[in-house]
């Protein structure tokens, strides 16, 4: 079975709520809070456990708030390494406004990482005698250097495993210049790594993954929000749409989906297909309040729904899509 390592240098504890409409200076009654754990690679890690796979996220920790996560973390059965840090983890806010249906994040920033801390996590990384999938996703906290990617490529060309960044600002421009495996990102986080401004039709979108294609990087994943994600590999692309569900929270979609692509390339499909499976996979998780993220049983009867989908389009189009 291959080994996949999430790696989260900023986690978090992600509190949920709501209220009836975000109003100033008076007390808002909010509903009773769902506390999950939080931060990129952890919700990689999660999701991948509730598909049925298994993946070991590691993540640095500490306080009560690092207490608290490890055992929510166990509480799931998600496998991880963490390492002790100085400084309490932080938590992040979501509020849901019921009268506009608005979704709001407040993100902390979360401690100072030290050498030491930074050290331990790539050491955790490099010691594992089997690694065939490193996935860094989310945001780096204060006293991490962007920098930090290239030592990640060097541990993942030398334990020969697929080195996939979800990041964003300078992180994702640090990473991009060490040529990671797989680059997924959002429309947005395109047009500001490549300055390409707007990006809204679809080939606009792809010129400017081509660009990212063209630095080294193997392959280049877009998620497009509700109309499903593009993907790029040498010269093949496709556009895979996004069925129509109904959506409670975005929080942890792109996690979602990172998490299906990266299950399903561990099983040996091919990109066009795991990008298929990824996207079933944040539609799902978008059913669900919080990060919740996605169900297994809930992802295969949507992959079912995409599957149907294409046959009928390519039925009435005569012809099969580049997808």
């Amino acid at each position: 079975m291959p080994a996949i390592f999430t790696l989260t240098f900023n986690p978090c504890i992600d509190i949920n709520t709501s209220v009836e409409a975000l109003q100033p200076e008076v007390k808002l009654r909010c509903s009773e809070p769902l506390v999950q754990p939080g931060g990129g690679g952890i919700n990689v890690a999660r999701a991948i456990t509730k598909l049925g796979g298994h993946a070991t996220a590691l993540f640095p920790c500490g306080g009560d708030n690092g207490r608290k996560l490890k055992g929510l973390l166990s509480g799931e059965n998600v496998a991880f390494i963490s390492a002790d840090i100085e400084g309490n983890t932080r938590e992040n806010v979501i509020v849901t406004e019921h009268s506009t249906g608005c979704q709001y994040r407040f993100n902390m920033p979360g401690p100072k990482l030290d050498a030491t801390a930074c050290n331990a996590l790539l050491s955790a990384v490099s010691s594992q005698s089997q690694l065939d999938y490193l996935v860094v996703s989310g945001s780096l906290p204060m006293g991490i250097l962007p920098e930090v990617f290239k030592d990640l490529k060097t541990i993942a060309q030398s334990k020969k495993a697929m080195l996939v960044v979800d990041t964003s600002g300078e992180a994702l421009k640090k990473a991009a210049v060490c040529k990671p495996d797989l680059i997924k990102l959002s429309v947005h986080e395109l047009a500001s790594f490549t300055g390409a401004g707007d990006l809204s039709s679809l080939a606009e979108i792809e010129f400017a993954a081509r660009r990212l294609l063209n630095s080294g990087i193997r392959s280049v994943v877009v998620s497009l929000g509700p109309r499903g994600a593009l993907w790029m590999s040498g010269e093949q692309h496709g556009h895979i749409r996004a069925p129509m569900v109904k959506t409670i929270s975005t929080v942890g979609a792109g996690d979602s989906m990172v998490a299906g692509i990266v299950l399903s390339l561990s099983k040996g499909r091919p990109l066009s297909e795991a990008v298929e499976y990824g996207v079933a996979c944040g539609s799902a998780a978008t059913m669900h309040p919080g990060t919740t993220l996605c169900k297994k049983d809930e992802v295969e009867k949507i992959v079912l729904q995409m599957m149907d989908k294409t046959k009928m389009h390519e039925k009435d189009t005569g012809h099969r899509g580049r997808a």
